[in-house]
């Protein structure tokens, strides 16, 4: 379950406000800007990932699975992240912005689990390490994807570096977690 602390819709308007103005002022100006609002859930630590697409393409997606910055600050920094430091793109160009669109993933702390059985497709996100290698894949990647579980599974473990059967392994750590997504 998700936990008790949802953002509701004018958390979720302001979240997607900062992570368009973040990159914006970042591509455009080169500058990051502060959030003064006083909306108390966004200066409680968060997690967050932030995707960019464009036209319905990705162009870019990165996260912090740990809550360690203030929910504003983390939606901030990764929507920067993701318009410049994702190594599968180039750095967004200005002439990108008018066709950006947002998604952001709030994230719940991650979760062992100790029967893969447990993961709902939709539900959950995965996180699968072993050793140096560690994947993650949101939520709705499966259900983009039409994935069924074990294909899910399958999926972080490429993700990770690892051989899709690697999740069968017994020092292999499935973690998952919920995601409050919005646009």
């Amino acid at each position: 379950m998700i936990e008790e602390k949802l953002l509701g819709e004018k958390e979720m308007e302001i979240c997607l406000k900062i992570a368009r103005d973040s990159i914006s002022d970042f591509v455009i100006h080169g500058k990051k800007s502060d959030y003064a609002g006083d909306e108390a859930r966004l200066f409680e630590s968060g997690a967050a990932f932030v995707t960019l697409n464009i036209q319905g393409r990705l162009r870019g997606c990165i996260g912090h699975v740990v809550a360690s910055l203030p929910l504003w600050e983390c939606v901030r920094e990764m929507a920067i992240a993701a318009a410049t430091q994702d190594p599968r793109f180039p750095k967004m160009q200005k002439s990108e912005m008018g066709d950006l669109e947002l998604e952001i993933s709030v994230l719940t702390p991650p979760r062992e689990m100790s029967n893969t059985e447990d993961i709902e497709v939709g539900k959950h996100g995965l996180i699968i390490s072993k050793g140096y290698f560690s994947g993650l894949l949101l939520p709705q990647v499966p259900v983009e994807w039409d994935w069924d579980r074990d294909m899910f599974l399958e999926q972080t473990c490429v993700k990770a570096g690892l051989p899709e059967d690697a999740w069968r392994d017994s020092d292999t750590k499935i973690e998952s977690f919920q995601a409050q997504v919005f646009s």
